[in-house]
């Protein structure tokens, strides 16, 4: 386990006169004459949370206050954006002012912000603010909680996390230090200090366990069967599967249950020990239903169990099922998605990789 600090030294280290678990804060940057971009950063910052609280993302106001401390561009030093032939690169460093003012009007649009591309392959990024601010939400914490993140990327999901909870209770993994080393250095430039560890997500921080919440911000082919033995009972997963979100509560050490969020999520893919997604074929079904989100849902959740044509015979029969209906459960040594009740007609096993 980590280290603990005294409400001296978190109050110290914030800059404000509560820096409690739990208690609201701003990190030293927020106006701090050492950021040259704070004053313009602050009115993009405070319009951005308008928008994500006009479409209802933003109802808890520990959340917003969080969103609005935050300072994003303080995470996403540079980005990528896709343009004709692969990426251009907008960033704080340019010597084009016309090209910094681009760059920090993209840190506070509601999009997702590609941050580390290898070899024209995305490898890490900023997820769109809209969709962390409705995660956070489902994950239903509550002061005094412990949460585990699974993928770093810039450290901005776990800066919101420490504003909520406290330094103490965030433990953040990825699996490359070239992440988690300049996600550890923005978090302590934003008066943020998480544990921060450089491992493979897919088993967890046992070290640090147990924990009373975990969030992925990548996407999973199934649970890693490592995260339920370190979570409390009681405790709730959220994470990225298929095209959707799962939110779990989890029972015991070997057992969690739980439904899909309503809302669509495209992640970048857990690297590590989890096992790869089996391949997607949609080859002779019509171009409507391949085209449609929800049976692409399907046919991802599915992949590797049904044939796409049973895929597409049961989004008929069951008149396009929204994600909602569907569910996943994580217990007796196996997982296994359903429609309605994990005990009916249609269910489906997820491969663990056990087998490998």
């Amino acid at each position: 386990m980590g280290t603990s600090r005294d409400a001296q030294r978190d109050t110290e280290r914030a800059g404000q006169p509560d820096a409690r678990p739990g208690a609201h804060r701003a990190g030293p940057s927020a106006g701090s004459s050492a950021d040259p971009f704070a004053e313009s950063a602050a009115a993009a910052r405070d319009a951005l949370v308008r928008e994500i609280a006009a479409g209802g993302d933003l109802p808890e106001p520990a959340w917003r206050a969080a969103f609005e401390d935050v300072p994003r561009h303080l995470f996403v030093p540079y980005y990528h954006i896709g343009v004709l032939g692969g990426y251009e690169r907008l960033g704080a460093d340019d010597p084009d002012p016309g090209r910094r003012a681009r760059w920090l009007e993209g840190a506070y649009l509601d999009r997702p912000l590609a941050t580390d591309v290898r070899d024209g392959e995305l490898v890490s990024s900023s997820s769109q603010p809209s969709l962390m601010a409705g995660m956070l939400q489902a994950l239903e914490v509550r002061d005094g909680d412990t949460v585990l993140e699974i993928g770093t990327g810039t450290g901005y999901n776990a800066a919101l996390l420490s504003h909520r909870l406290g330094d103490d209770r965030v433990t953040t993994v990825d699996l490359d230090e070239a992440i988690t080393g300049p996600a550890r250095e923005r978090l302590d430039a934003a008066g943020y200090h998480p544990a921060v560890v450089t491992g493979d997500g897919a088993l967890g921080c046992p070290e640090r366990a147990p924990f009373d919440c975990a969030i992925a911000t990548c996407t999973l082919p199934s649970v890693p069967p490592g995260w339920l033995p370190q979570c409390r009972p009681g405790a709730r997963i959220l994470a990225p599967l298929s095209t959707g979100l799962i939110r779990l509560r989890v029972r015991d050490e070997g057992w969690a249950e739980g439904r899909f969020l309503p809302t669509s999520a495209y992640f970048v893919a857990l690297r590590g020990e989890s096992p790869p997604p089996p391949p997607v074929r949609a080859g002779g079904l019509p171009r409507y239903a391949t085209d449609n989100e929800l049976f692409r849902f399907l046919l991802t959740l599915t992949a590797g169990s049904l044939d796409p044509e049973e895929a597409y015979a049961l989004w008929l029969q069951e008149e396009r099922p929204r994600r909602e209906r569907f569910g996943l459960t994580v217990g007796g040594g196996r997982q296994w998605a359903w429609l309605d009740d994990p005990e009916g007609p249609y269910a489906w096993p997820l491969d663990t990789g056990e087998r490998r």
